[in-house]
């Protein structure tokens, strides 16, 4: 028996599989590569190279392997693109992801972990924000995953398949071996040390009129180790026969642009110079979630997630990998 990770070679999900099998979980992962790396798992995890889409893989895997439960990772996840190329973004997360799960109910997998998103929320009408939040998202990445969310719903319905939909609020932060890292990189952490490596000349600052104290957006930023632990969680809450549920993951802390540019300045001894930039399409001024639900439900409270430490944690990994991981 084992476990199918998709996009398991991506940031979280390469971290997830790290933490599976240090807790002795036979893992399986499945990955089209268009933003992980396969150097991001160790050389004897059994991988595939494809698309969640192509239910003849993922037949052949759930055979071949006896695949008990799924996490499912994989998605396109930059706003900014999203806005750009809709279709792009409907067609990987929406249409591969409902062939996927239509080819795990023929396998009847019939647990799945799915990593979707406060982008769901849109433009929260109270924050911190709850699960109980109206949802109304306000870029195509967000309804792509609050789409998959409600399908998973009625699968659930009328299969009996069960899931949890983990909605990340900002993931940061990596461990000794395993960090962030895409080209292009979209992410404020990231990008702030990587000027402070010097591979940039300055960070982008978009907007600097919300309406927050000092005027750029606030992010409440989770340790992608901790958000690995959630799913570890999630899984074993499926497999004792718990109910499918939504729950969000974060502190309860917000952290604006500039104040994460500061701390990261401490953090590294770098200067990190700055560049004013118009507000992206798609970004919400204010994203803090209230996670009791899931410390309630899974146990799960993030013990790593202070901002010195996420940034710290990045900080070691960049420098040990300063051109991310080697290529394929």
């Amino acid at each position: 028996m084992a476990i199918l990770v998709t996009g398991g070679a991506g940031y979280i999900g390469s971290v997830t599989v790290e933490r599976l099998r240090a807790a002795g979980e036979k893992v399986v992962v499945l990955d089209d590569l268009a933003h992980g790396h396969r150097a991001s798992l160790d050389a004897d995890v059994p991988f595939y190279h494809g698309r969640v889409g192509d239910r003849d893989l993922v037949a052949r895997i759930a055979k071949k392997h006896t695949i008990e439960s799924c996490l499912h990772f994989a998605a396109l996840a930059f706003v900014g693109e999203s806005m750009a190329e809709p279709a792009k973004y409907y067609e990987n997360n929406v249409e591969q992801g409902v062939a996927f799960f239509n080819a795990l109910l023929e396998a009847r997998v019939l647990r799945v972990v799915f990593s979707s998103t406060c982008a769901t929320y849109g433009l929260p009408r109270q924050v911190p924000i709850s699960e109980s939040c109206p949802q109304w998202p306000v870029n195509p990445y967000g309804w792509s995953k609050l789409f998959l969310e409600r399908i998973l719903a009625s699968y659930d319905a009328a299969y009996g398949m069960k899931f949890v939909a983990l909605r990340y609020f900002n993931a940061a932060g990596a461990t000794a071996t395993r960090g962030e890292y895409h080209q292009p990189e979209s992410h404020l952490v990231p990008n702030v040390l990587a000027a402070a490596l010097a591979q940039k000349a300055h960070v982008p600052v978009f907007g600097t009129n919300y309406a927050t104290p000092d005027g750029t957006s606030i992010r409440d930023y989770v340790h992608v180790s901790d958000l690995a632990d959630a799913h570890i969680l999630a899984l074993a809450h499926l497999r004792k026969g718990g109910s499918s549920e939504f729950l969000n993951l974060g502190t309860g802390d917000g952290y604006s642009v500039l104040q994460v540019i500061e701390c990261a300045r401490k953090v590294t001894g770098h200067p990190i110079p700055t560049r004013l930039e118009e507000p992206r399409p798609g970004d919400p001024p204010r994203l803090v979630a209230d996670a009791a639900k899931a410390q309630r439900v899974l146990g799960w409270k993030p013990v790593q997630s202070d901002l010195a430490s996420i940034l710290r944690s990045q900080w070691e990994w960049s420098k040990k990998f300063p051109r991310g991981y080697p290529p394929e």
